[in-house]
């Protein structure tokens, strides 16, 4: 490497400068470099690695790494003693497994070598290896150095001495393929946010130079993997102390060098408190984040602290957490309110649930060490809450005197954070007795919170998901009415447990002209957003066409063309029924759907109903079939996606069968009935040792009551407009006979209105008018004209478009489809109270 690049090593442990003096700076390692690329050999060999090792780069270029650095061979015997760093004890992995790429880790050790140009001399040499990831081929970085420079050696802080190093820091390159040195300077310290503009100009002209890369680190910066050093001294402690002790037993008297020192108990009681702090880190790691539950990881991040670490712990999260919202915004002032969410204490019980109870929401102001805390997302200390802070504090809470349980305990306030963002805080106090929370403390409590604050931010983005997706899935279902003309309805719908919340199972129900009621269940298959999307709109097409009046077979023929038309990529299944109160059938169509159970009332039996079952939508080119079921009133269909009867491993068959038979189960109501039904699938697949249900469920049950003859009257009027005195008159007379005087008035006007319409745009067919008493009075007047009509703002002058204005000023409900010979326009009316 030219002379050029060679400079004193930048300190690795705060030093500022290199000594000049002749004496040596404990704070800078001269360094010796060598990289070794994917096949073992030798790739880059500095002019240090030539002075330490003693071979010239052009005879290390090339060559087997292994050859050429201190293995694991190279290294001395255990128990074999240097200096004050005690023996060396045989820890730490051995240069040749990173060599032989047995690490993807960095590690560090040390070794002996015979230093050239010094007859006889051995060295104590220092040695890091840095795996390095990136698409060339250089895959390991490894840094040695004369360990001799830490005992002041001359030798190594000579920078024209044997021992000359190059400045380097591992992980970082740059090459000459960059656009230009300016744009490069200019680049630089956005990577390296402590580099001056100044040095990255200077690096960069000797890039562009030199044309090799440059390896740098900042003079604050510690090399990341260190020999561990206080472990060899450790051992050495611990076999002068078995020698003592063997003196000892042997009645000798103890040498001085194996008497104890007070300075090395003192490292043992530090070594044993962090020791001690890292185990109860590691304890509590494990314990916190079992689940993505936000209510259950709140309760176990109270728990993990108390007793051992604190005595009471009070978690406060903001309310943008609490309820499950997106990622709170901007930094917490004294408007911010902060949800107490959890309370762990070892007093007696009861004692803070008056005072603090789990619920409460309240801001902070700026005089309080909490507002400190969420502000700075820093932790902060209050060895002993005094009686002033304590008033402080207990202003907050109004008429509750807090005092009593804070005044005179240690307090320690650690910020919950999660990318940069204070998503909460927990207060943490320590009984009189105990002893104050310290720095080491503070430090444990800062891991701790963050840890802490990673797992509950991990929970709050799962339960914010969770909640999107429930609410994408609500808004995507329709809201049936449980009540039809002619017919009840009840519904489930259950989100899936592990392939995702969001699914493609529908259920919906549209209501029909002549009293009907069309139902129907499909499942668009897969899961996901797309699932749900493409679900949407298969549901919402049937709506159209369903308000069409289709026949079954015909609506699913469309439906699959539509699916064609949107693309190949999806299939669905779909069942479409059609239930007609007045005649007492039931019209179903199928697109590979599991069938419907029918439960007769008369007998309760159950069975599956035996239908077509036809390609799935989405195929194409497949016909479809309806099938014509005669009913009767009290007889209940249940239809459901293959989620509620279908379990991997098991016979679809028992799903069936189960479905069946917990579908004749009497129940006191139509929802009763549902949970009938999903409680009694669940205990069969459990039982059976499939465990629990994957996939999400849609579930439609209607109770077919139907129409009494009674409850129906019907009249067909010639196309003349004399007809339609007579039509007012029959409603007025059937609305008698019904008991319901007080609608027969404006009954008679809207009617009127449609039949007057109905003559004059019918063709050749006679105009049907139709009275249904049921939950409603619903009037229904059919022409063979297929133009709708719509509602228009009449003017003062204009002669018509005032007749749907009417029927829309005095109907509960109004509105028009088509049917298979023109048009239907109804509306309903409500009953009075008996």
């Amino acid at each position: 490497m030219d002379r050029g690049t060679e400079r004193d090593a930048p300190p690795s442990r705060g030093a500022n400068s290199a000594a000049v003096d002749g004496t040596a700076d404990p704070g800078r390692v001269p360094l010796a470099v060598v990289v070794v690329d994917r096949d073992g050999l030798v790739s880059h060999w500095s002019t240090g690695a030539r002075r330490l090792f003693g071979v010239a780069k052009e005879e290390a270029l090339g060559e087997p790494a292994i050859d050429l650095l201190p293995v694991s061979g190279a290294l001395p015997e255990p128990g074999e003693i240097y200096g004050e760093y005690g023996a060396y004890d045989g820890l730490g992995p051995g240069l040749e497994s990173s060599l032989d790429q047995g690490l993807s880790y960095p590690a560090a050790g040390r070794a002996r070598l015979t230093v050239p140009g010094r007859e006889g001399e051995r060295a104590d040499v220092l040695w890091w290896a840095y795996p390095l990831v990136g698409p060339g081929r250089e895959r390991l970085l490894v840094l040695a150095a004369d360990a001799a420079a830490l005992h002041g050696d001359p030798r190594a802080a000579d920078p024209s001495g044997p021992l000359a190093v190059e400045r380097i820091a591992p992980g970082f390159a740059l090459h000459t393929d960059f656009p230009g040195a300016e744009e490069l300077a200019r680049r630089l310290p956005d990577i390296l946010p402590s580099m001056s503009v100044g040095e990255s100009a200077r690096i960069v002209a000797q890039i562009l130079e030199l044309g090799y890369p440059v390896l740098e680190f900042s003079q604050n910066d510690r090399v990341p993997v260190t020999p561990d050093w206080g472990v060899a001294r450790r051992v050495e402690r611990r076999a002068r102390r078995e020698r003592a002790a063997r003196a000892a037993a042997e009645g000798l008297s103890l040498p001085d060098d194996l008497t104890d020192d007070p300075a090395d108990e003192r490292e043992d009681l530090e070594y044993a408190a962090v020791r001690e702090r890292l185990e109860f880190l590691n304890e509590v790691s494990g314990r916190i984040g079992t689940s993505l539950d936000l209510s259950r990881t709140i309760v176990e991040v109270s728990k993990a602290v108390v007793p051992r670490f604190t005595d009471v712990a009070g978690t406060y999260l903001r309310e943008q957490v609490v309820a499950g919202e997106g990622f709170p915004d901007g930094v917490p002032d004294t408007r911010t309110m902060w949800h107490r969410v959890a309370v762990e204490h070892t007093d007696e019980p009861g004692r803070w649930d008056d005072v603090v109870p789990v619920g409460e929401a309240m801001p902070f102001p700026a005089h309080t060490p909490f507002f400190q805390c969420m502000t700075t997302g820093q932790p902060v200390l209050v060895p002993r809450i005094s009686e002033q802070m304590g008033h402080a504090i207990a202003s907050q809470f109004e008429k509750r005197d807090i005092r009593p349980l804070i005044t005179g305990r240690s307090m320690l306030v650690v910020p919950l954070k999660a990318r940069n963002v204070v998503l909460g805080f927990m207060i943490l106090l320590r009984h009189p007795e105990r002893a104050e929370f310290n720095d080491m403390d503070r430090v444990t409590g800062a891991e701790l919170a963050a840890r802490a604050g990673l797992v509950l931010d991990n929970a709050r983005m799962y339960t914010y998901q969770e909640s999107v997706a429930d609410t994408l899935q609500d808004s995507m279902l329709p809201h049936i009415p449980p009540r039809r003309a002619g017919c009840d309805i009840a519904t489930r719908y259950l989100p899936g447990t592990l392939l995702g919340r969001v699914g493609g199972d529908w259920f919906d129900s549209v209501k029909l002209p002549g009293a009907r009621t069309a139902l129907v269940v499909g499942d668009v298959m897969g899961h996901g957003l797309n699932s749900a999307a493409m679900m949407g709109q298969l549901r919402t097409a049937v709506q159209t066409m369903a308000a069409l009046d289709l026949p079954p077979a015909r609506l699913l023929r469309n439906l699959d063309d539509l699916a064609q038309r949107l693309g190949d990529t999806y299939l669905a299944t779909c069942l479409y029924a059609v239930y007609d109160p007045i005649a007492g059938e039931l019209h179903l169509a199928n697109a590979g759907h599991i069938p419907p159970v029918l439960v007769r009332a008369a007998d309760g039996r159950s069975e599956l109903l035996d239908l077509p079952t036809g390609a799935p939508i989405g195929v194409g080119g497949v016909p479809f079939e309806s099938v014509c079921v005669r009913v009767e009133p009290g007889d209940r269909l249940v239809m459901c996606t293959d989620g509620l009867v279908e379990v991997r491993g098991e016979d679809i068959g028992v799903g069936l069968a189960t479905l069946c038979e917990s579908a004749a189960h009497p129940a006191a109501s139509m929802d009763d009935a549902c949970d009938t039904i999903i409680r009694a699938l669940a205990a069969t697949f459990t039982e059976a040792g499939r465990g629990g249900r994957k996939d999400d469920v849609a579930l439609l049950m209607a109770r077919l009551s139907g129409i009494e003859p009674d409850d129906v009257a019907e009249w067909r009027f010639p196309l003349d407009p004399a007809e339609v005195p007579r039509a007012r008159a029959v409603v007025r007379e059937q609305l008698h006979d019904w008991g319901l005087a007080k609608l027969a008035y404006p009954a008679e006007l809207m009617v009127s209105e449609l039949v007057t319409n109905a003559v004059r745009h019918s063709h050749d067919r006679p105009v049907i008018l139709r009275l249904i008493r049921g939950e409603t009075l619903l009037c229904e007047v059919d022409d063979d004209d297929h133009d709708l009509p719509t509602l228009l703002s009449a003017g003062p002058k204009d002669e018509t478009g005032r007749g749907l204005r009417v029927v829309s000023t005095l109907a509960r409900e109004w509105g028009t489809s088509r049917t298979g010979t023109g048009k239907s326009v109804w509306f309903e009316m409500t009953l009075p109270r008996r």
